[in-house]
């Protein structure tokens, strides 16, 4: 059955919320945790259909795995060497980080394995990860370099000292666990900082992870040792309402214990400089991440030209920003953002066809995209459908745009935002966005809550 949003136009942002739990680190907390020697206990797991699919797939090779359960999963670890041939082929679902992490992590086994995925997932590129690990001694087959992967049991790995082409910590995080399997030491070379977590979380099961400047290296043969993992919030999601209610006016919103790891908060740091009322709350550690209560309030936007160096480090969250340059005021433009045109849609392409769509001038570039800013104007998105193309983040982004729209804004095909945040749209009518989810061919359409009320108009309005 498939699903979409109908948001309703105006209104604020307000209260205290927490997001689901950081998606990559709850990849990771299973991946690691059935590699490890004992018993890996996780707090905060995001119970999303992707890190879902992660957690089967280790099942599937052996691994005892109870929960999750409000956010609670153990894992019973099997070692470094203990994982056994599944039975059939492993589903990936939607999961792009899940896939390429595993061509990493089951290259070096004894065993065949084949990763599939769903229709989308099946478009995505592999190459950049498969043409390194190669290098490695993996063989690995894919179809024209998309999906479905077939990794042969058997490859002796070798370390090698890789210098990416462009910035992604999927190809890096890829490398350093295939590196665990390898004879000698792996080191990945980054052009520019992307996010750690995967270096982070294997120093805390006990590996040893050198870096030295812009070079992270891990040597083959190492042990992991199982740990205690308290997975934060996670900041792709809370870009959401954190663009939200920096560019509704009245908003005074704050998301709780979100990771605020510095590889990370490249949308933090894109929104202060566009202007955004943005403050970091009770800043701890948690399980080696930096993790903050972030108040967010409207705040007046400007058009910026953005930064290089902030691109890979809110590569994630551009759907989002896109949104708050259309409401800033002057012209925004991004560059060097072409790894978003091989996310789970052409997200550059996407998100200017919605722009467009809704009545903002967006030109999209071979890199990125140059944003007419109408952040003057209270409405600054029309009425309007948007095709979301089954990409999570793009139904999420124009939800948040109908906060300064003249009217309902429609998002197709929504079904996949569970793979990254199960409950978006409670949460969302929580904080005070006007939102219906609608199932087609369900006999009664009802809104989320009666926030829906507050969009103003008969069409908009929901039943007390």
């Amino acid at each position: 059955m498939s699903s979409s949003f109908d948001v309703g136009p105006g209104g604020r942002l307000s209260g205290r919320i927490r997001v689901p739990g950081d998606k990559s680190i709850s990849h990771r907390s299973i991946m690691l945790g059935a590699l490890a020697d004992g018993v890996t206990e996780v707090s905060g797991f995001l119970e999303g259909a992707d890190a879902i699919s992660t957690m089967n797939i280790f099942r599937a090779m052996g691994v005892s795995i109870d929960g999750p359960s409000e956010g609670r999963v153990t894992v019973r670890g099997v070692g470094i060497d203990g994982l056994r041939a599944p039975a059939g082929d492993l589903d990936c679902g939607n999961a792009g980080t899940a896939m390429r992490l595993l061509m990493g992590l089951l290259c070096g086994q004894p065993f065949d394995t084949v990763l599939v995925g769903d229709e989308t997932l099946t478009r995505r590129p592999m190459r950049r990860v498969a043409e390194p690990l190669a290098r490695m001694g993996a063989r690995i087959t894919t179809r024209d370099g998309c999906p479905p992967v077939r990794l042969h049991g058997g490859a002796s790995l070798r370390g090698i000292d890789y210098p990416m082409p462009m910035a992604s910590a999927q190809v890096k995080s890829a490398l350093l666990l295939a590196g665990l399997y390898a004879d000698g030491v792996t080191s990945v070379t980054e052009p520019a900082p992307t996010r750690d977590h995967t270096e982070r979380m294997l120093a805390g099961f006990g590996v040893t992870v050198e870096r030295h400047g812009a070079t992270a290296s891990v040597r083959g043969g190492q042990r992991l040792r199982a740990t205690r993992i308290d997975v934060p919030a996670d900041i792709s999601s809370a870009a959401f309402f954190l663009v939200g209610a920096a560019i509704a006016e009245g908003s005074d919103l704050v998301l709780e214990h979100v990771g605020v790891n510095p590889t990370r908060t490249g949308i933090l740091d894109i929104l202060r400089l566009m202007g955004a009322d943005i403050e970091m709350l009770a800043t701890r550690e948690v399980g080696g991440e930096p993790v903050a209560d972030l108040r967010v309030r409207g705040s007046r936007l400007r058009g910026i030209d953005v930064p290089p160096e902030l691109v890979p480090l809110a590569i994630d969250e551009f759907p989002a920003l896109f949104i708050a340059a259309a409401c800033a005021e002057g012209r925004t433009t991004v560059t060097g953002a072409e790894e978003l045109r091989v996310k789970e849609s052409d997200r550059i392409a996407v998100m200017a066809d919605g722009l467009n769509a809704l009545g903002v001038q967006a030109t999209p570039t071979a890199d990125g995209m140059v944003i007419e800013g109408r952040g003057g104007e209270q409405a600054v998105f029309g009425a309007g459908r948007i095709a979301s193309h089954g990409d999570h983040r793009i139904a999420m982004s124009f939800a948040m745009a109908a906060l300064r729209g003249s009217g309902p804004v429609l998002i197709d095909d929504t079904d996949n935002v569970a793979t990254s945040f199960p409950g978006f749209p409670a949460l969302a009518a929580r904080a005070g966005l006007s939102i219906h989810e609608r199932h087609a061919g369900a006999a009664q359409e009802q809104p989320v809550s009666a926030a829906h009320e507050r969009a103003g108009g008969a069409a908009g309005r929901a039943q007390a």
